[in-house]
């Protein structure tokens, strides 16, 4: 057994000081010092040894054990070193070196447009209400006079999922659902995504966003819709903005009205953005029908309200001078680093 011992002592000791990395070394060490390494199953024979040469034996397994320890820890320390100085070295950061950089992404022209709209309203009070574009023909057409059958209806040709529900044609349906779970006074701004059977082209899209307003409360004329979209008008395009109403016809208002505004590139006197006419058309708008204010449980009778809905896109387009509305939705980043 002593042959056997000093034997696995030089073979270990050997084994050890080659070893390249602690994952090597802790292999050597349960190869020879674990539970089931080579000095236990030499210590399993102690058994068959005389009582004078136990007491022997037992003492140089010890020193054999003491000793290989010792030098594993001796080795596993300058291993460590070693591979620590190597991480180092691989993960080094020349701070010299330019930085990489990383282009920070900004806030589309609709949204920008449709944010300062917001901030607007927000600020004469009014909130924001949204609804699904997923809707009910009751509350696209029905309940905003719009009747099976109405002629109106020929304009708003759509995508419609049943016979009964379509993708919205405008964000009015807000309007109805609001009233229905709301009482006055009401002062909402509903802005979203529409669809309508439009072929693409540079002035029209199947797919474009709206923002409509509704009010209702008591003693609403329309003094008070001409003074609320002759502030937005001035707060968006500039306080040097004219507003123009002219008489038109909507089946959810009565009386209705177009709303234009005086062009900002040359101030009225006609030029290529505007036609040559002066004034940009921008929205329409009129006092709430009073069929309409019934279907959302409203009585005509003591309240009456005003609304309102422009095109985001063409009010975007208008603002940043953009001819084609396919750039809007094309997500060409040489378009868009523009803004």
């Amino acid at each position: 057994m002593k042959e056997q011992l000093l034997q696995l002592q030089a073979q270990a000791t050997q084994r050890i000081a080659g070893c390249e990395s602690t994952q090597e070394l802790e292999g050597v060490r349960v190869n020879y010092l674990g539970k089931k390494g080579e000095l236990t199953a030499i210590l399993k024979q102690m058994g068959k040894l005389s009582a004078e040469e136990r007491p022997v034996m037992g003492q140089l397994a010890n020193e054999v054990r003491a000793q290989l320890e010792a030098a594993l820890e001796q080795r596993g320390g300058a291993l460590k070193q070693a591979e620590l100085a190597a991480r180092l070295a691989s993960e080094k950061i020349d701070i010299t070196m330019p930085g990489t950089q990383r282009e920070v992404g900004h806030k589309h022209p609709l949204s920008i447009v449709q944010d300062e709209i917001k901030e607007i309203f927000l600020g004469m009070g009014f909130s924001v209400a949204t609804g699904p574009e997923v809707e009910w023909d009751y509350y696209n057409f029905e309940a905003l006079n719009l009747p099976p059958g109405h002629p109106a209806r020929d304009t708003h040709d759509t995508f419609y999922i049943t016979e009964r529900m379509l993708l919205r044609t405008q964000t009015s349906p807000v309007q109805i659902r609001y009233m229905e779970e709301n009482a006055p006074p009401i002062r909402i701004i509903a802005p979203g995504r529409v669809y309508r059977q439009d072929s693409l082209d540079a002035t029209h899209s199947p797919v474009f966003h709206q923002i409509e307003g509704l009010v209702v409360d008591k003693g609403v004329t329309m003094a008070n819709l001409k003074h609320t979209l002759d502030l937005m008008c001035k707060r968006l395009f500039g306080e040097a903005t004219q507003t123009r109403f002219r008489p038109h016809h909507f089946p959810f208002t009565e009386p209705s009205c177009e709303v234009d505004v005086s062009c900002f590139r040359c101030g009225g006197s006609g030029c290529g953005l505007c036609k040559g006419e002066g004034w940009i058309e921008l929205l329409g708008c009129g006092m709430v029908h009073p069929e309409v204010l019934r279907r959302g449980g409203i009585d005509p009778e003591v309240y009456s309200g005003f609304a309102f809905g422009m095109g985001l896109d063409r009010i975007t387009m208008t603002r940043f001078r953009i001819d084609d509305i396919r750039l809007l939705f094309e997500n060409d980043l040489r378009f868009l680093g523009q803004f």
